[in-house]
């Protein structure tokens, strides 16, 4: 059972939810996949007995582990799916051993995101994690670097924002701004909504948009995160698509330096498959680089990531995957 958008729709509920995690001092910090896999395959991690196992780590909670104050709001938003006494979903009119959340909940700092619970299998998964923690943590460098900016941010867009975490961020930091936080996924854009209010974050607008097809005008800054992984099921927040997953990048990259007001800013955070020593994703934007900005700078954040993707159908040739920051300002 995953939820939609419609479970999301519950802004009040999922809000009250959060604002509980909020005043109990709520952390976690959200690992890859196969960590998370890890540490719940050992046997006393089955079940949740505090908070972080039913809201971080997406465990099946028995009654009474969790205080009415987080039960209540839960349960009104359509997020708790009732389960077996093995951990699994129960069908209808089946009595339930338990509950499983079909919320995550994450932190960066003092703030708290939502985002969808583990695993992550489904179309309109709302994806959270290591990527989030190196894009945010870039973001906030050059926001706090004087001078890294050439113009006021009056006006900004994060594409594919997923559930916000970089279109808040940044939208924290620049509290004049209107940040539009644009993706495809009606889900994602609730979680967004609703991430926003919780971290105070009143000058966030989450717009549906494939690319900037959904919002009009020019723009000061624009930052993404984008998938970029080839991805044989072509899940949204998974598929880059194009070569070894940097077509999409690619396109956010001309996208951005169409839209973007002279000495605007693109700021990408992505991953690229190296293929004999070579940057295919640095060779295929470059040109566009050169000609349309005053500058750039790119550099690796973390030389491999997402090893076990070598084994994959279509990375044959790739000796590794590389996170890399793009900083390019348009020419003007």
């Amino acid at each position: 059972m995953t939820p939609t958008a419609a479970s999301f729709a519950h802004h009040a509920a999922l809000a009250a939810l959060g604002r509980s995690l909020q005043a109990a001092g709520y952390r976690f910090v959200t690992v890859t996949p196969a960590t998370h896999r890890r540490v719940n395959g050992r046997p006393e991690n089955a079940w949740a007995d505090d908070l972080r196992g039913v809201f971080g780590w997406s465990r099946p909670f028995r009654p009474g582990v969790l205080p009415d104050a987080l039960d209540g709001p839960l349960r009104a938003a359509g997020l708790a799916a009732p389960v077996d006494a093995d951990g699994n979903d129960v069908a209808d009119g089946q009595p339930p051993a338990g509950w499983r959340s079909l919320v995550r909940a994450s932190t960066i700092g003092d703030h708290l995101y939502f985002h969808s619970a583990w695993p992550t299998c489904d179309a309109d998964a709302v994806f959270f994690g290591p990527d989030t923690y190196r894009y945010t943590a870039a973001l906030k460098r050059v926001l706090g670097a004087h001078g890294s900016l050439r113009r006021p941010v009056r006006r900004a867009v994060d594409i594919g924002a997923g559930a916000g975490p970089g279109a808040i961020e940044l939208a924290l930091r620049c509290r004049d701004a209107t940040v539009y936080a644009t993706d495809i996924n009606p889900a994602a854009l609730a979680l967004a909504d609703v991430n926003a209010s919780l971290n105070g974050a009143h000058n966030v607008v989450p717009c549906r948009s494939d690319l900037l097809d959904g919002v009009d005008g020019g723009f000061d800054l624009v930052t993404s995160n984008p998938p970029y992984i080839l991805d044989p099921d072509q899940l949204t927040y998974r598929h880059g698509g194009g070569a070894h997953g940097a077509g999409l990048s690619i396109r956010i990259v001309h996208a951005a330096l169409d839209r973007l007001h002279p000495g605007g800013c693109l700021l990408l955070y992505t991953g690229v498959a190296i293929v004999d020593g070579a940057d295919p994703f640095l060779d295929a934007i470059r040109g566009r680089l050169d000609g349309g900005t005053d500058c750039w700078s790119y550099e690796e954040l973390d030389p491999d990531i997402f090893g076990g993707q070598l084994g994959c159908e279509g990375y044959e040739r790739v000796e590794r995957i590389a996170a890399v920051w793009l900083h390019a300002v348009k020419r003007g």
